[in-house]
């Protein structure tokens, strides 16, 4: 048989061992699924134990529950878990002339991803070197390694996905999940690259033992099922470089409707070269598209669901506020929030497409409204009618803090500034929430640890936590938020929370508040309230804080951070000073694309 017979369709191609590597690689992602989720279950039953024996304990009385009970667990969690790849490094931004390098993976990550890719390699060189027949090698390496980009494209869909089911089963955050399909879009694009080369190799191959020339452009010429792969491959290729960091975070609304159109030929190429060439992998193709579309629905379904009603829709009040913006939607629906949630904003009158940013929501209240109001409904005409509560539904309002950045932000808090009263209403809509996957009801002592606009995802938390403890449902015993600001102008933020927080009961005996100012007008104006609301000038160190506090813990700690990447990596480093001590979690709230 010529070689010529190896350029194109099944010819020389191992189907049978293209399905064992298929099998091979939904078995390993099966494996860490169940691992994590055997994790998990773990970790939820003691939690929740942990919760039901301390709700109505003393802070002497939670000792038990402080140590740890094993030394593996805390290991793991010092030197693979809460690791960084290297030293400290970890959300901290890589910086090279200026332009956003990217974070690095943590340890676990890497570990993960390394796994996955070494065996991509292995799976693609894994092939009969046996036969003396070269285009017959060349052959079964253009099956693998197209076979191997067709298969990879589901998993890259599924993590790509706010939706993604995975999300709350495994209580793994978008975020991380976010690293995983970059990475896995990165190994797609080069088995794609090696899918081609192959083919050229072997086509070459084939041309010169025939002696003809030009073949590989006369095989081009006028045939669908090459060409359908050519788009596919080049869209991939540019979305490798287009969806570098350092491009990624010039223009980020940019990037992602380019992104988005590049991936849609992207796939649909890879569709069709897999139709016209009947090739049992464009299966996979299929349910990638299928999963693609599923998600914009579910995504679409929700906007509409939460926002619009049968003759008005969500109602949005913005207010300006130094350097960031106050804003409000009025929901049609009530929403089930958690502490932690997360949401993605949209205004059609400054951007014409769905944001991608998202905002924690800092605040939230369900009241009951009327459906009706003397203003748009006739006068009463008879004493019943007069005395007569009118109809009423739950109302539920939601709060975001939006720091001026560039883009839309930017237009929103300009647009508000330049009212009169500095607040103006406008037409909007919120998707979500999302998020919220942690619960810090098991925990005597939590540090909560903000850096400027992230006071917002703890405001949630602190509020929280002092309602269980007020209801006695929770093992909660000290409550210590620690917040770091430039100046304080972001005091104004989230002042009438904070005043309504002060103002819960017991609030005293559970509650310390640490503020640190870093740049502050006057050394003057950093003055500490009560032993309750301290506040300092220069930067906060986290490393400390965590070791006075560890020392003085009641119960099992957490510690949680929402900030700069630098910030995160400092708190991420002095909670793993801690874990081999006692029990101490780790828990960051990060969005890192």
């Amino acid at each position: 048989m010529g070689p010529g017979n190896f350029t194109h369709g099944l010819m020389g191609v191992n189907l049978q061992m293209d399905d064992v590597t298929t099998y091979s690689l939904w078995l390993s992602i099966l494996a860490v699924c169940l691992v994590i989720i055997g994790g998990r279950l773990v970790q939820g039953g003691v939690s929740q134990l942990r919760q039901l024996f301390n709700l109505r304990t003393d802070p002497a009385q939670q000792v038990y529950w402080a140590r740890n009970g094993t030394r593996i667990w805390p290991w793991l969690k010092k030197n693979l878990i809460y690791a960084p790849l290297f030293k400290k490094r970890h959300n901290r931004n890589i910086q090279l002339a200026r332009l956003d390098m990217g974070t690095i993976p943590s340890r676990f990550h890497t570990m993960l991803l390394s796994l996955y890719i070494l065996s991509n390699i292995v799976y693609c060189l894994f092939i009969n070197y046996k036969t003396c027949n070269k285009a017959a090698i060349l052959a079964e390496l253009r099956g693998r390694t197209g076979h191997l980009a067709f298969v990879n494209m589901m998993p890259l869909m599924v993590f790509a996905g706010r939706n993604n089911a995975l999300i709350p089963l495994l209580r793994v955050s978008f975020d991380t999940f976010n690293i995983f399909h970059r990475w896995i879009s990165r190994l797609v694009v080069v088995e794609s690259i090696a899918h081609t080369f192959a083919w050229m190799a072997a086509k070459n191959y084939a041309d010169k033992m025939t002696d003809q020339k030009h073949g590989m452009m006369k095989a081009m010429y006028d045939n669908p099922f090459l060409d359908w792969g050519m788009v596919s491959l080049i869209a991939m290729v540019i979305i490798l470089v287009q969806a570098s960091s350092a491009i990624r975070h010039l223009a980020y609304e940019t990037f992602l409707h380019l992104h988005q159109i590049l991936a849609f030929f992207a796939f649909l190429g890879a569709a069709i070269h897999g139709h016209k060439g009947q090739l049992p992998m464009t299966k996979y193709v299929y349910v990638t598209i299928g999963l693609w579309f599923l998600e914009r629905v579910i995504r679409w379904s929700k906007i509409v669901y939460r926002n619009f009603g049968l003759s008005s829709s969500t109602r949005v009040t913005v207010e300006a506020l130094p350097e960031a913006c106050r804003v409000t939607y009025e929901l049609k629906r009530p929403w089930t929030i958690r502490p932690g949630c997360h949401v993605y904003a949209h205004f059609p009158t400054l951007t014409w497409s769905l944001s991608s940013h998202p905002f924690s929501i800092a605040w939230y209240d369900s009241r009951p409204t009327p459906y009706r109001t003397l203003e748009d409904e006739k006068l009463p005409t008879t004493t019943q009618e007069l005395g007569s509560p009118l109809p009423s539904r739950t109302t539920t309002s939601i709060t975001l803090i939006m720091s001026k950045k560039e883009g839309m932000t930017a237009k929103l808090h300009a647009k508000a500034r330049a009212s009169p009263s500095g607040i103006i209403n406008i037409r909007g809509y919120i998707e979500g929430p999302y998020g919220g996957l942690e619960s810090l009801h098991s925990y005597g002592t939590v540090l909560l640890f903000a850096g400027g606009v992230g006071i917002t995802h703890q405001l949630s938390h602190v509020r929280d936590l002092l309602q269980t403890y007020n209801e006695s449902t929770s093992a909660i015993r000290k409550i210590i938020l620690i917040w770091t600001v430039r100046s304080q102008d972001a005091f104004d933020w989230v002042h009438p929370w904070m005043t309504e927080i002060f103002q819960m009961p017991h609030r005293r005996q559970v509650l310390k508040v640490l503020l640190f100012v870093t740049k502050p007008r006057h050394a003057g104006d950093v003055v500490s309230r009560s032993t309750q609301v301290q506040m300092y000038g220069g930067r906060c160190k986290p490393g400390k804080i965590i070791e006075e506090e560890f020392e003085k813990r009641a119960g099992a700690m957490a510690v949680t951070v929402c900030g700069p990447g630098a910030f995160a990596d400092e708190v991420r480093a002095g909670a793993r000073e801690k874990v081999q001590e006692g029990v101490v979690d780790f828990v960051e709230e990060s969005f890192s694309w």
